[in-house]
């Protein structure tokens, strides 16, 4: 099956092969063997060759998944074939039609909120800095419009999903 993910402003085409337990990045050769296993502490493993990856803490919204690999947070935007499929046709689906809440993704401090109530944005723009396990995120629209509300101040600490704006969708 084939994946298209997104991690910070870099997209990566992955291709899974389950059944032969290969996984190819990109379009060149060669494929990598894989092993993916769930412990029963809720834990999964991943091999890739020799390389042992712990991953916890996983949380699913929408196409993002977060979770800590080997310790460190992680946040990645995947899309499978038939999300692909619908962003190509222009298609979203329910939940992302008007979806213009923008919520912590996991627990952190605001460090910097880059726009002000009244100010126009496009999806991806940057609208704030999330500072979670001593690494700065940024925290961008999650869709185009206007910013109506901001539930947060600089400085404040946030728990994950915590509110931290609105915007009211356009377009």
């Amino acid at each position: 099956m084939k994946f298209e993910t997104r991690i910070d402003e870099q997209t990566i085409v992955l291709n899974l092969d389950e059944e032969a337990g290969e996984a190819q990045f990109g379009d060149t050769p060669p494929a990598r063997s894989y092993d993916f296993k769930q412990q029963s502490n809720g834990r999964y493993l991943l091999r890739m060759g020799t390389k042992l990856y712990k991953i916890d803490n996983v949380e699913y919204d929408q196409h993002t998944v977060t979770f800590t690999l080997n310790g460190q947070w992680c946040s990645v935007d995947v899309r499978n074939e038939q999300d692909l499929l619908l962003d190509r046709l222009g298609f979203k689906t329910a939940a992302e039609i008007g979806e213009g809440e923008l919520n912590a993704p996991m627990p952190g401090k605001i460090l910097e909120i880059l726009v002000k109530e009244g100010d126009e944005v496009a999806l991806g723009d940057p609208v704030a800095i999330l500072e979670a396990m001593k690494m700065e995120n940024e925290l961008k629209a999650p869709v185009s419009g206007i910013i109506s509300s901001i539930a947060v101040a600089e400085n404040d600490s946030l728990e994950k999903n915590a509110l931290i704006l609105e915007i009211e969708a356009s377009g």
